[in-house]
C-alpha cells in the first residue's frame, strides 16, 4: 500500500491547527478534511464525541497521539480513510495536568467495516511506533513536511 503520510498529503486529508481547542472541538476539526472529500459526514464528529463521553479517552494511544475512531456503531462514515491533524497546543482528553491523556497529533479513522478498521490500524502502526516520526509530526508547520517525514517511517 502507498505510504500513509504521502497519501494523506496527496489526498489533502490533513489540517494544521494552532489551538487551544476543547477536545470536542478538536474532534470536529479533525474530520474537516474527511468531510471535504466525502469520506465522512459531519455527524461522524458527534458520533466520536458520544463514544468518548461513554468510554473515556480510549483514543489517546500514546502521550501526544490520538487515533479518533468509533468503538461501536460508527455513524456517518462513507468510505475507509485516515485524516491527519496537528494541534500546536496539546488537547486535553483527561485531567489537564496529565500529559498521558493529551494529544497534538491526531489520526482520525473512517472505518466502514471491521476489515477496513484493521487495515487502517495496520497502516498506522508503522507511523506510531516510530518515536522520531511522532515527534516530528507534533512540530509540523507545512503540509509538505509530511513527505519528508514519510521517508523516515520505513527506516527502522
Amino acid at each position: 500500500s502507498p505510504m500513509l503520510l504521502k497519501e494523506i498529503y496527496e489526498k489533502k486529508r490533513y489540517i494544521l491547527v494552532d489551538g487551544p481547542l476543547e477536545w470536542r472541538d478538536a474532534l470536529r476539526e479533525g474530520i474537516k478534511p474527511l468531510i471535504a472529500d466525502g469520506s465522512v459526514e459531519p455527524e461522524y464528529g458527534e458520533c466520536l464525541i458520544k463514544n468518548i463521553e461513554q468510554h473515556g479517552p480510549y483514543i489517546v494511544l500514546l502521550p501526544g497521539l490520538a487515533m479518533p475512531h468509533a468503538m461501536e456503531g460508527a455513524v456517518g462514515t462513507n468510505r475507509s480513510a485516515i485524516g491527519f491533524m496537528r494541534v500546536k497546543v496539546p488537547v486535553h482528553f483527561g485531567d489537564p495536568n496529565d500529559p498521558e491523556t493529551d494529544a497534538q497529533v491526531f489520526f482520525t479513522l473512517s472505518d466502514v467495516d471491521p476489515e477496513s478498521h484493521l487495515q487502517n490500524m495496520q497502516r498506522l502502526v508503522q507511523v506510531m511506533s516510530n518515536e522520531d516520526v511522532v515527534e516530528r509530526l507534533k512540530k509540523i508547520e507545512a503540509p509538505e513536511e509530511l513527505l519528508d517525514i514519510d521517508k523516515l517511517v520505513g527506516d527502522e
